[in-house]
């Protein structure tokens, strides 16, 4: 429809003249002309203004403004959300657009916003599934899953997340990511359907088996994963299973051992961090109610702004506090160091993300909190004697056993893992 009468016809003819210019106009240039032009044709140029909205959002110059951030991606959400049901590209761009503004709000503090938001994302992907402007019903469900992850709603996460599951399946076994396969597999463990996770997780197994048969998964991946599984087993009380794929893993570390992987891979050390950070979620203290908690079991880069912040934030407080904690159990051992090696632990963990983000040099700067790790559990072992302080022991050498995998140091690795067979048969 065209509303030229309605608009100054001097500030449209300018619009048009910058965007048929000689040079190229800048984002800030663009979204001045598409927000004229769009009220003169908006089912051509609300499309068009949405897009250069969002590029306008992430401008360098506004970088280290969240409120100017936040107020172009709010306006990128509200145009689009104008743009005319009959276009095809409607719900790719409201979702697009939506996803950047959920991430302004959750960036500065406004949570029950964005979820709201969230909730928003998934009825339009809802409704461009109805409409045959997506694949899937689920599409754009995922942030509202990470969500009730953070906000401690597992069993309505675990349930979204199996909905994922299914409409993934629903369009072929290589449409299921391992990635979404391991947040359902996290949600359903923190909901206390154990052995229902425990299913899910030997799926991701079966498989990362079958697509290292076909080279198209590491061998570090599937190492990582069976080591997860072997714990989760153990857990469970499943003691026979898990010992028989920990042999399954040290036989894996064995080739790599000898000869590294198979085919050279980019950088795979986010299935190392998300799994180890997961192995340690249940060790976080319990938050106040209400309060929200990083989401373990989804990629680092899906938690919301503010949890990633906060995460990071506390690294100072928890290196502090194994500070203090070292020293009084160096006087008082049998008191303190079984709180220490525990508190150790979550700051190696919360390293290891944090270095993981940074470079993928991860040997240098993490490899002494691995080295102490292991350090103190001898310790505490030594001190104790106890079937527990050797699983303690066996926990910190497969920790340092798969940071060295992902550093690429594999005879260290097959050393220390041999050792945890050895330990816990």
């Amino acid at each position: 429809m065209d509303h030229t009468d309605k608009v100054d016809q001097d500030a449209v003819l300018r619009a048009r003249t910058i965007l048929l210019g000689s040079g190229r106009p800048s984002v800030g240039q663009q979204v001045e002309a598409y927000r004229v032009l769009s009220l003169v044709s908006p089912l051509t140029y609300l499309p068009k203004l949405t897009e250069a909205l969002l590029s306008y959002g992430y401008a360098p110059e506004v970088r280290d403004r969240p409120e100017v951030r936040l107020a172009r991606h709010a306006e990128a959400a509200a145009t689009a959300r104008r743009i005319d049901a009959g276009d095809p590209r409607r719900t790719e761009l409201l979702v697009r657009a939506l996803s950047a503004y959920r991430c302004e709000l959750y960036a500065v503090g406004r949570r029950a916003e964005g979820f709201a938001i969230c909730e928003e994302m998934a009825a339009a992907g809802r409704w461009g599934f109805a409409h045959g402007q997506v694949q899937s019903p689920m599409y754009g469900h995922g942030p509202l899953a990470t969500a009730l992850a953070e906000n401690g709603n597992h069993q309505e996460a675990a349930e979204l997340c199996g909905q994922l599951v299914q409409a993934a399946r629903s369009e072929g076994p290589a449409k299921v990511s391992f990635w979404t396969m391991l947040e359902w597999a996290a949600e359903l463990d923190a909901a206390g359907h154990h052995e229902a996770a425990l299913k899910a997780f030997a799926d991701i197994v079966d498989t990362s088996r079958a697509e290292l048969d076909e080279e198209s998964t590491a061998l570090a991946i599937l190492t990582w994963q069976l080591v997860h599984q072997a714990g989760m087993l153990d857990v469970a009380g499943h003691h026979v299973e898990a010992r028989r794929v920990r042999q399954e893993a040290l036989a894996l570390l064995s080739e790599l051992d000898r000869t590294g992987e198979r085919k050279s891979w980019s950088n795979i050390l986010s299935w190392w961090t998300t799994l180890y950070a997961l192995s340690g979620s249940s060790a976080e203290p319990v938050p106040l109610p209400g309060t929200p908690t990083p989401p373990f079991g989804f990629p680092f880069l899906d938690w919301s702004p503010d949890i990633k912040q906060a995460y990071f934030d506390g690294l100072p407080n928890l290196e502090a506090e194994v500070a203090s904690l070292r020293e009084v159990a160096e006087t008082d051992p049998r008191e303190h160091l079984p709180a220490l090696v525990a508190l150790h632990r979550r700051l190696t963990i919360r390293s290891a993300l944090y270095w993981e983000k940074r470079s993928h040099r991860i040997l240098k700067p993490l490899r002494p909190l691995f080295n102490e790790g292991v350090a103190l559990a001898r310790r505490l072992t030594d001190l104790a004697g106890t079937e527990q302080s050797q699983e303690t022991l066996a926990r910190a050498l497969t920790d340092r056993s798969m940071f060295l995998v992902a550093a690429k140091q594999y005879g260290e690795a097959y050393d220390d893992y041999h050792e945890v067979v050895d330990l816990l048969g």
